[in-house]
């Protein structure tokens, strides 16, 4: 590539193109490629690049715990699940229709694991995306409001196409938390997409809200427009440690 083509395709912010222009244009005299095949595979590289540009932004500012993939996910330990279902929500239809996804069981059975790479596979879609612990999203709220930012904190929120929220019962929450966790609630039904895990029963949410009141206007939210999985089954970190003990005797 001569200098002056590098420097318009750069004026045009096609770096894939830069990037890749001597490979494709070297297969393109190797395999006798007409006019349109080269320029296709030059527009098909950027597209890919700038897909994958995307995803990367969109996966740091996620800021998932860690990188966890379908393929890693063991259905056969895991018969309470309709596999079916669970691909389903791969297609991350449910974020276009504002619908919320629910998973409630027993800790240990995958509830996040499964969280996560829907999560991530949403990224991969284009769509916005926050990963939040109960607690940890509830640090930052108490945090923003002391600093006089809560709004400019609540706004971010309620821009994400998906808001994963991960251990709902795991710490009991203090009543100011419990009134922030609410306005998030409030301000994004039927607005945005809540996916929440939790390891309570709807029955015991109010031993982590304190308010009855509070907790059935909660659960109200969340649950019009919802997609419920339970997950009542063995946990696979127990099953994991059983697999490795008898391995090791």
């Amino acid at each position: 590539m001569d200098d002056k083509l590098r420097e318009q395709l750069k004026f045009c912010r096609l770096p894939g193109i830069v990037e890749c222009y001597d490979d494709i244009l070297k297969e393109a005299r190797d395999n006798n490629w007409n006019h349109e095949q080269f320029f296709s595979n030059l527009v098909e590289y950027e597209v890919i690049m700038r897909e994958n540009n995307r995803f990367n932004r969109l996966f740091k500012q996620a800021k998932f715990p860690n990188l966890k993939t379908i393929e890693q996910f063991n259905f056969s330990e895991a018969p309470f699940l309709s596999k079916t279902e669970v691909m389903e929500l791969f297609s991350c239809k449910f974020i276009d229709q504002n619908t919320n996804v629910l998973f409630l069981g027993s800790p240990g059975t995958g509830k996040s694991h499964l969280l996560i790479s829907i999560g991530i596979e949403a990224c991969r879609l284009g769509k916005t995306v926050g990963f939040f612990t109960a607690a940890g999203l509830c640090n930052q709220l108490i945090e923003m409001q002391e600093k006089q930012q809560l709004l400019k904190f609540l706004k971010k929120i309620n821009k994400l196409d998906l808001l994963l929220i991960d251990e709902l019962g795991f710490v009991e929450l203090s009543n100011q938390a419990t009134q922030l966790m609410f306005q998030i609630f409030s301000e994004r039904y039927e607005k945005g997409s809540i996916f929440l895990t939790s390891n309570l029963e709807f029955a015991e949410w109010a031993k982590v809200f304190h308010d009855e009141r509070m907790t059935a206007a909660i659960i109200d939210r969340l649950i019009h427009n919802s997609k419920i999985m339970l997950f009542n089954g063995s946990s696979h970190r127990l099953l994991d440690q059983q697999k490795k003990t008898k391995k090791a005797q």
